[in-house]
């Protein structure tokens, strides 16, 4: 930093330990995960603090919440999302930050959102130094969904399949119970809980009954569950497990993806996990709505015409759909391929 005595060793070392803190905050909802770490004038930890959720403290009131009057004067606050200038269900953080006497404020990634921005700006208004972008690659790839889902004005989409190494999701019959082993399914679980809705057609609802909920290893419900969101025009059964879903169900009646999402954005979800049937995974596919794609690999071999993807108007190579793999785990016996579209590639 430029004019303070700490190192910007020390500075980075508190981002990386405000990052760590953020992860303690929910993956799903309208906020995103921020973590705080305030650092004496010689750089020793004061206090730390991170979001845990809407209407909670933000990251840097929690942590001065932990100090007395007085002790965080001359401070310098480091926080991976620039803090804050509105006032919503809480108060703007650069105000808090001014009024704790903080000397300085450095932050990895700037706030995208036309609402929440400009407390930098509000900060140097009031003679606070502020020096942004530190370990702004490393922060961001953290808060990837949120923000994308905040710069695009939709949810971040998330597109998983199961299917076998030959790109099969069921047997010639129809039945897919199981092609991938219980570690895959318990991680689709979680993947479930980290998102605010889960998406799936009309097709699958008819087929298989799902009842949509996120899981433990035990059958048991996760504290958070995703809305169910049901894609199409077909109606569902009264019946339908679905409906006997926890948070409700939302059945959309269209397949207007795009007026879909500005739907489910506008009622404050930016995280959704598409997770039903080869033609709702297909179409989102086609109309380049993907951000991150889970696909979990059995060491299986099927055949036949049950593919995870159909037609997404690929008529020659050249208009393949590029991916990036972003990471590779195995699962049990199964393997786990993280990929996302090279042309977006943020």
């Amino acid at each position: 930093m430029t004019d303070r005595a700490i190192a910007d060793d020390t500075i980075r070392s508190a981002m990386r330990h405000a990052l760590s803190l953020a992860a303690h905050g929910p993956a799903y909802g309208v906020n995103p995960q921020v973590g705080c770490v305030i650092l004496s004038a010689d750089g020793t930890v004061l206090a730390e603090g991170w979001h845990r959720g809407a209407g909670t403290p933000h990251a840097e009131v929690d942590a001065l919440s932990k100090l007395a009057d007085g002790q965080a004067s001359g401070a310098t606050a480091v926080v991976t999302l620039e803090p804050c200038n509105h006032t919503g269900l809480t108060g703007p953080c650069s105000e808090a930050l001014i009024a704790a006497g903080v000397a300085a404020v450095a932050y990895a990634v700037a706030d995208p959102s036309a609402r929440a921005g400009g407390g930098a700006e509000r900060l140097r208004e009031a003679g606070v130094e502020v020096v942004a972008g530190v370990l702004a690659d490393e922060v961001s790839e953290a808060m990837r969904p949120w923000l994308t889902a905040t710069r695009l004005g939709r949810p971040f989409v998330t597109v998983k399949w199961a299917s076998s190494l030959d790109g099969r999701t069921a047997a010639a019959d129809g039945t897919s119970q199981w092609i991938t082993g219980t570690a895959a399914r318990q991680h689709v679980h979680e993947q479930r809980e980290r998102s605010d809705a889960i998406l799936v057609g009309t097709g699958t609802v008819l087929a298989d009954d799902p009842s949509l909920t996120a899981r433990g290893d035990g059958g048991e419900l996760l504290p958070h569950q995703p809305i169910p969101v049901v894609v199409g025009e077909r109606p569902i059964p009264a019946d339908a497990k679905v409906f006997a879903h926890p948070m409700g169900t939302i059945v959309t009646g269209n397949r207007d993806l795009s007026t879909i999402l500005d739907g489910l954005f506008a009622r404050d979800i930016r995280r959704v996990f598409v997770e039903g049937g080869p033609i709702l995974a297909s179409a989102f596919v086609a109309a380049g709505l993907v951000d991150e794609f889970l696909v979990y690999l059995a060491p299986a071999l099927i055949g036949g015409e049950k593919l995870a993807i159909t037609d997404i108007g690929v008529g020659t190579i050249a208009e393949a759909t590029r991916l990036r793999i972003t990471n590779v785990e195995q699962l049990g016996g199964d393997l786990l391929v993280v990929a996302r579209p090279v042309e977006r590639n943020s």
